[in-house]
Formats: structure tokens, sequence, C-alpha cells
């Protein structure tokens, strides 16, 4: 299969520039992967569409401030780098923009008089080796939210509260899950009261999630690995749902790719682990039984994922019929639940 089988026009005024007005106040496409069909509903609506008894897996992960401003001392020009994952105490692999000219020993100046060095070079990745240790507590305070490029604006406050999920633990992700921005407390205590059991895992969104396919064939696309982890309490619920035939629902792709990554031997292993597990039509699921989601991007690795879950033609479809509708697309926009 190539790229070009997963690609839809969209016009530019339904990829969402800001999140709803409130969170979870958003639109939900219903679709039936068994004939296809599709009903127009909204996220507060979601209690009402399963099944008591039902689990549902969230992805906990935090986002972290990962976008940083720099100086280059040469040009004194400006540099953003985006901060993939730490090294050690002083460096981080990044991406960076204008990438050859990142050269190696290029210098820069970041916030609170804090210089970096490039040290390493692979391909688009560069290492940047800071003069003093980066933690989380500096990304709070000088750092930016990692919005996506096809938002097309600079970050705000309200995005570091609205570009996390409120349920949001262990920092690690340079992208959000975003299918779990719609949650709110009083949605996550609906289903509760509906009797659906909610369980929390991890995985840290990187590369792996949002690289774009760059081969000919999608067969031959290279994952990157992401890390996560599911506690043993965790990993016995969900083992336990699926031995009693009750369903289970990831909410994002990233619940999806750890959930099957995980499952051996006719249940869930707890622990840490890494997943470059990249998921298109084909494939046969395991654990998943239904799937909360967003509209993702033409010819990217989430949209081969719910198309695998959902069927090719019945997911495009879909999109074409949510485009007429005119759904908000893509990490602030409306969601999608696959039955």
């Amino acid at each position: 299969m190539k790229p070009t089988d997963f690609s839809f026009e969209l016009p530019d005024h339904l990829i969402a520039q800001f999140p709803s007005a409130a969170r979870g106040s958003s639109r939900l496409m219903v679709l039936n992967r068994r004939t296809g069909s599709w009903v127009h509903q909204q996220v507060a609506d979601v209690p009402d569409l399963l099944e008591p008894g039902s689990l549902m897996v969230f992805n906990n992960s935090k986002v972290r401030n990962a976008r940083v401003l720099g100086i280059s001392k040469a040009q004194g020009t400006p540099v953003e780098f985006l901060l993939l994952k730490p090294l050690d105490d002083h460096t981080w692999l990044t991406m960076t923009q204008r990438t050859k000219r990142r050269r190696l020993g290029s210098r820069y100046l970041f916030a609170d008089e804090r210089e970096g060095e490039i040290t390493g070079e692979d391909g688009v990745y560069r290492l940047l080796r800071f003069d003093r240790p980066v933690d989380e507590a500096w990304l709070d305070r000088y750092g930016h939210v990692p919005l996506p490029p096809y938002i097309k604006r600079e970050d705000t406050l309200l995005d570091r509260e609205r570009y996390q999920t409120v349920y949001a633990k262990p920092t690690g992700s340079t992208a959000a899950p975003t299918a779990g921005l719609h949650f709110t407390k009083e949605l996550l205590e609906a289903l509760s009261q509906r009797g659906i059991e909610c369980v929390f895992i991890t995985l840290h969104v990187g590369l792996g999630t949002f690289l774009p396919v760059r081969t000919a064939y999608i067969e031959d696309h290279p994952m990157h690995e992401e890390v996560f982890s599911i506690d043993r309490p965790s990993a016995r619920q969900i083992t336990r749902a699926k031995t009693e035939g009750r369903k289970i629902i990831a909410v994002g792709t990233t619940s999806v790719r750890t959930l099957e990554s995980a499952w051996k031997n006719g249940g869930i292993e707890p622990g840490a682990g890494t997943t470059a597990l990249f998921i298109y039509p084909g494939y046969t699921f395991n654990v998943v039984d239904a799937l909360f989601t967003n509209f993702h991007t033409p010819e990217s690795t989430l949209l081969m994922l719910v198309s695998a879950f959902a069927g090719r033609e019945p997911m495009l479809a879909a999109y074409q019929a949510a485009i007429q509708e005119e759904y908000r697309f893509y990490s602030y926009g409306d969601a999608m639940l696959i039955l």
C-alpha cells in the first residue's frame, strides 16, 4: 500500500486552531465498523453509547513544554528546538529548523543565560548539550507548549491547560495524546456511574506517533520506539475484562499501540517497555474492541491505524462525511467513536 491510499483533501478552515469553548463540548461521529454507517452525536453522549461493564483505557502521559527558543551565538538569529527526550542531565535529543545549519560545535543562548552546544548529529536529529541541567521545572518556566505545525499561531496560557488531559501524570510526551483532551472530570464520573471502568496506562508520545511516512510503500516505514508502562493492577484489570468478554475501549491511538504491544500469552504483561508497533490495514487486533479517537492528518500512521481498525474505505467515507458536515479536525478538533 502507498501513503496516497490514505489521502484526502481538507479545507484549511476545518483545521482547528483553538480548542472548543469548553472541554468536552465537541461533536462526535459514531462509526459502526461492521456496517460502515455513522451517526452524529456529542462527546457528552459517550457514557450512553457504551455497554455497562465495558472498560476504557486512557493514556495518562503528560506533555512537557518541549519547545525552547534560543539565539545563535554566531549569527544572533533566533532558533527553535523541540526537545524529544533527555539522554542525561545535560543532553537532549532534539529536532530543529534548518537542520543543515545546526552543525557540530554550534552554540546557542537560551533563557536564564543557559547555553547549549550541538555535540552530535544523527540525520534530522541533533544532540543539544546544555551547560547546566535542563529539568522539568526549567521547562515549565521557560519552555513552550509543543503545538503541532498545522496550528498556525503561537502558544498561549490557554494551551498549557487545554493541550493537556485532566488526568495527566507522568511527564514525558512531546505531543498530546489528543483523544483524551475531550474528557472532563464530570465525564469520567458519568462513565463510572454508568458502570464503565476506567484504567490509566502510559505511553510517552514521540516520533513513533507523529513522524510522517516518507517511504514509497507504507510497509517500509520505520516506526521509532516510544516508551510505555502499565502497572500490575491495571494489567490485571484489563486482562480480567478481556477474559470475561467485556468490551475494551481504547482512548486514542497511543492506547491502542500500548495495549497491543503489551499483549502476551493471552494477557496484558505489566511493566515498562518500548514499542515500535506500526498498525496498518491487515493487522489483527488482540485487545481493542472499540476506539475513541480524533480526526487525523492525511497519509499519517494514525489514519492508517484507524483504517486498520474500521477498514480503509469506510474510514475515508466517514472522513468525507465529516468534511461535508464541517467537523473540526486534528488535535483541537472533534472526535470519533468507532464501535
